[in-house]
């Protein structure tokens, strides 16, 4: 099938599990793709990895998608051998009920387990409405004490993902997965490493992927402080509310209308000038593009303090329900991403960033 063909390194990025501050198997894929395509390798000491792909000595591209999904973690053991979690990243908690769960211990094994969910049988005739925390989650292992879980090697700290069930729509342009927010800024990265590589352009290119940015961008922040870039581009998946009402004011994007110019989030204004010059550059290159408002921010938001200042801004890829265990993304949308950006490395000099930074 060509749709899997095309997204086969997305799929191999999606069924690894890592949430923020365990992207161990993530940052290993990435860096034996990037090295494949790179003049050299460029890491932090938190983790974050970047291919360098060099055109002119400047500008300097840096195109970043992060490692980290969404999660938990263990905080305790029951008595009885229950499993108490932490959320890592932004997660309502009621999404975690009835949810197939797997537990990674060491040696990279993992047990799986199911968080609990109340029989109605059991909650019939009671008034109280179920209260949706984390306190009062319980993954369940089949261990039947807190040193049977032991055994079986539970232990405090240890990462928390959901079990994925990966498939492309019936009609072949969609398709579900958990951690599209952010495996597919990683694939992407690389992606664009492959294709610089065989084009001249007059930047130098540095594309990977930060840690940690679910849990305060804090990759971003230690990866643009060693790299310093001109331009700083987050590839991220943003989430679109074109399943809600049309008057709702947060339905803004839908599926396979483009990429996402994110002209305003919490942590980021996009520069008008900027916010211009992409819209003109994908007009005259004739890729498709939605205007986006967000309450939640990207590692441009981090990335904007680096150095004396850096022209930072998100490219979005639009998704449905992201930040659960299965959202949804377009495959004209991820064509739509890739062409945008390879628009601006073949156009973006060193006299547009004058025009740029000097506005």
């Amino acid at each position: 099938m060509k749709v899997r063909k095309r997204m086969k390194i997305y799929e191999d990025l999606v069924n690894l599990d890592g949430i923020s501050g365990h992207e161990t198997s993530v940052r290993n894929y990435l860096y034996r793709e990037i090295e494949k395509s790179s003049d050299r390798i460029i890491k932090d000491k938190l983790g974050s990895v970047f291919g360098v792909a060099l055109g002119a000595e400047q500008p300097i591209i840096m195109i970043a998608g992060h490692m980290d999904e969404v999660g938990a973690m263990v905080s305790a053991i029951t008595e009885k051998g229950f499993i108490k979690m932490i959320a890592i990243g932004g997660i309502n908690p009621e999404i975690m009920v009835s949810q197939n769960v797997a537990v990674t211990i060491r040696n990279n094994k993992k047990i799986k387990g199911v968080v609990g969910a109340i029989p109605p049988h059991i909650t019939r005739g009671d008034d109280k409405s179920p209260d949706f925390s984390f306190d009062n989650l319980l993954l369940d292992i089949g261990a039947d004490s807190r040193e049977h879980a032991q055994q079986m090697g539970i232990e405090i700290g240890q990462m928390i993902t959901f079990e994925n069930n990966y498939y492309i729509t019936e009609d072949g342009k969609k398709i579900v997965s958990k951690a599209w927010d952010n495996r597919f800024g990683c694939g992407m990265a690389v992606e664009i490493l492959k294709e610089v590589s065989q084009i001249s352009h007059p930047n130098t290119v540095i594309a990977g992927a930060t840690v940690q940015e679910e849990v305060g961008l804090r990759g971003a922040y230690t990866a643009t402080q060693t790299v310093k870039p001109d331009l700083f581009i987050a590839v991220d998946v943003s989430p679109v509310g074109d399943f809600l009402d049309k008057n709702h004011p947060r339905a803004y994007g839908k599926l396979g209308g483009g990429f996402l110019i994110r002209f305003y989030d919490p942590r980021t204004l996009m520069n008008p000038l900027i916010k211009q010059y992409f819209e003109n550059l994908a007009f005259r290159n004739n890729i498709p593009f939605q205007q986006f408002l967000s309450m939640g921010g990207t590692d441009a938001g981090a990335a904007q303090y680096a150095g004396n200042g850096v022209l930072a801004t998100t490219i979005g890829l639009p998704g449905r329900y992201i930040h659960s265990s299965a959202s949804m993304i377009h495959i004209d949308d991820v064509e739509a991403v890739r062409k945008m950006l390879l628009a601006i490395i073949k156009d973006f000099d060193r006299q547009k960033l004058e025009e740029l930074k000097n506005a």
